[in-house]
């Protein structure tokens, strides 16, 4: 899955890596090794420890909120946003708003799986959305 992941990534040649809380830590973290790319956790509401930013999006039973480090991303970087399931986009999509709050640009987005049937990729249009398997 690294390895799929990383062939796609090289061709949106990102500067960093932006994991999805969690299990976009378990593909995001190798994959940033695996390209030599610094690496940033994108996490739920009050998890992390510095200056951060928060984004809140719909689910379908109410919202939650996702947040990255103030310096996750510099200005100008180019980050490739993993996570293992697109479902219905709305995580993704906030991560997205939250790289360009940081003056960060969205190289594209990587998921191991998708499930076509819930749209997802429709919060996702105009940046490049590549998955290993879709349903």
């Amino acid at each position: 899955m690294i390895q799929g992941l990383a062939a796609v990534a090289r061709e949106l040649q990102p500067d960093v890596i932006v994991g999805i809380e969690s299990r976009g830590f378990i593909f995001g973290t190798p994959l940033a090794l695996e390209m030599g790319l610094p690496f940033s956790p994108a996490r739920k509401l009050g998890k992390l420890p510095y200056d951060r930013i928060s984004e809140e999006y719909a689910l379908e039973y109410g919202t939650n909120t996702i947040e990255m480090h103030v310096d996750a991303v510099n200005p100008g970087q180019r980050a490739f946003i993993v996570d293992d399931l697109l479902a219905t986009g709305g995580t993704a999509a906030a991560s997205a708003r939250l790289v360009e709050r940081l003056n960060g640009h969205v190289a594209g987005f990587g998921f191991v799986v998708e499930l076509e049937f819930l749209q997802g990729r429709e919060k996702l249009l105009g940046y490049p959305v590549r998955s290993l398997i879709s349903f």
